[in-house]
């Protein structure tokens, strides 16, 4: 019997990304849309060929199927039968062509990196790739010598062989009403932003982001504890304390009992999403068709997004995993900005667009207050460093693009000393679909650090500031820098043609790559 994947990940790499790496769309045909599939899948039509059965697939074996009408791919170790889906997909017949009858499990990271696969094709699965069983050990007897809550090294994963006196470790001390779990991650650059805490049951889970690695401790607990639990960096020396507050005051024996990966450091690349239930607590209309999610953490997670970072939002609808990215923004520009040094604020806001035909947004507008929607750990690119010295920020946003340049904002007329001049190119179509007009006029208005242009596509007669698309002469005029070698850097964000053109009209303006940060919308 096969263990077919029950979870769903999005595929494991960033979605943020430069837009001009990205991939195009090709028009599909009347009746292959997404929620044409869908229906397709819970027709009851045999999509494998193999009429329910689920097999082994050897490598032999998959390389034959490697023709449009008889295409096989392997993602992951699980074998797929995709031609049912050629016609379905907004990618083209020939991106999907490029895996046939092998392992496309890298290729699928280089496009679809927010695809839920496994809900999404969970019908077409052939099987899995036919490896080599896995002795597996009874540590049954070695957890009986776990001494002070550390493991036998014979208990740690393979990862662990490469353990040299940079890697991170982890201990724990205990008073009569408290535990507390030291990490000692041997960076300096660690912050709040950097741990990510989930407690369900007597599951202990900890991600800690160490440059591109997740060093994850993951242990089921011996004893119960208190809902709450308080986190704190001691950024000198790399150092994280979770205190976890007893239910019982008594001595603990040890700490736990190891789970998956615990101990692990592992390529952020490689690893898959964890998600959390978020419970919506407010919905306000922002615009005709945008409006302002505001979702809060379950109590037992700790959980800072990243400035510039985006998580992954997931509904089941009509009983498929549906996953879409977004990113994170403030309450209001005018909200303070600095975390205290023991956040209590659970809530995370979304500035989200409805599309009255899609499928993902019109769902999550229909959930009511005190529904949950399933929200992953953050993933980006984009690092805070990047604005180290920076004297000249230009952001370039359309529509909903806006979203990343709302903390962005908030961060560089807050935290950024030598910053001499922020300006924000805002598109849009008409007035009516500008995003916090007033909260960005009030804001220029406050900082004169900062100036707001409004760019409309499509305006009444009554409109007075600038129009059309992006263009040289738009740019030209307001991509100036304040001194000739002052440092810069540029964001730009929106939809994909924007984005791949923006990029090409800042290098012909003679901007570097690593003065530009492009974020997908």
């Amino acid at each position: 019997m096969l263990n077919v994947p029950s979870q769903s990940f999005p595929a494991p790499r960033s979605q943020q990304r430069v837009a001009a790496g990205g991939r195009s769309k090709v028009p599909l045909k009347q009746g292959r849309s997404l929620m044409d599939w869908i229906r397709l899948t819970k027709s009851g039509k045999d999509l494998t060929g193999l009429k329910g059965r689920l097999i082994e697939v050897t490598e032999e074996e998959l390389k034959k199927h490697n023709k449009k009408d008889d295409c096989w791919i392997c993602i992951r170790g699980f074998v797929y039968n995709v031609s049912p889906y050629m016609e379905y997909h907004p990618g083209g017949e020939d991106e999907l062509m490029r895996a046939a009858g092998s392992d496309g499990t890298e290729l699928f990271d280089q496009v679809h990196r927010w695809v839920n696969y496994e809900s999404m094709l969970k019908e077409c699965l052939v099987g899995r790739m036919a490896v080599k069983p896995a002795v597996l050990k009874d540590y049954r007897e070695e957890e009986k010598k776990v001494l002070n809550g550390m493991l036998p090294k014979s208990q740690v994963t393979d990862t662990l062989a490469k353990e040299g006196p940079n890697y991170p470790s982890y201990d724990w001390f205990q008073t009569d009403s408290l535990v507390t779990i030291a990490i000692y991650t041997k960076q300096k650059d660690i912050n709040l932003d950097s741990i990510i805490v989930d407690r369900q049951d007597d599951s202990f889970r900890a991600e800690t982001i160490i440059k591109d690695c997740l060093y994850l401790i993951h242990i089921g607990l011996s004893r119960e504890v208190q809902e709450d639990f308080s986190v704190r960096v001691i950024e000198s020396v790399g150092k994280i304390e979770i205190v976890l507050k007893k239910k019982e005051n008594t001595s603990w024996n040890f700490l736990g009992h190891p789970l998956e990966n615990h101990h692990s450091l592992i390529p952020r690349k490689d690893t898959g999403l964890y998600y959390r239930k978020c419970q919506l607590i407010s919905k306000e209309d922002v615009t005709h068709d945008t409006r302002l999610f505001c979702l809060m953490l379950p109590p037992s997670t700790h959980l800072q997004v990243p400035i510039g970072q985006h998580v992954y939002l997931k509904l089941s609808i009509t009983g498929t995993e549906i996953v879409k990215p977004y990113t994170p923004v403030s309450g209001s520009l005018f909200s303070e900005f600095k975390e205290p040094v023991l956040p209590n604020n659970k809530y995370i806001y979304f500035l989200i667009k409805i599309y009255p035909t899609g499928l993902f947004t019109p769902e999550l507008d229909r959930l009511q207050i005190g529904d949950f929607v399933s929200m992953s750990s953050p993933e980006g690119t984009f690092k805070i460093s990047e604005f180290q010295e920076l004297e000249d920020l230009f952001l370039l946003a359309a529509g909903t693009g806006f979203t990343p340049m709302v903390k962005i904002l908030n961060y560089a007329l807050t935290d950024i000393p030598t910053l001499r001049k922020v300006k924000l190119m805002f598109f849009n179509k008409t007035e009516d679909d500008i995003i916090w007009r007033s909260q960005l006029e009030k804001l220029a208005f406050k900082d004169k650090r900062l100036d707001v242009e409004f760019v409309l596509s499509a305006p009444t007669s009554e409109w007075n500031g600038k129009q059309g698309h992006i263009s040289p002469a738009l740019l030209s005029e307001f991509l100036k820098r304040n001194l000739d070698k002052s440092r810069v850097l540029v964001c730009i964000c929106g939809p994909v043609p924007f984005t791949e053109q923006g990029i090409r009209l800042l290098h012909d303006l003679n901007f570097s790559k690593n003065e530009i940060h492009s974020f997908t919308a």
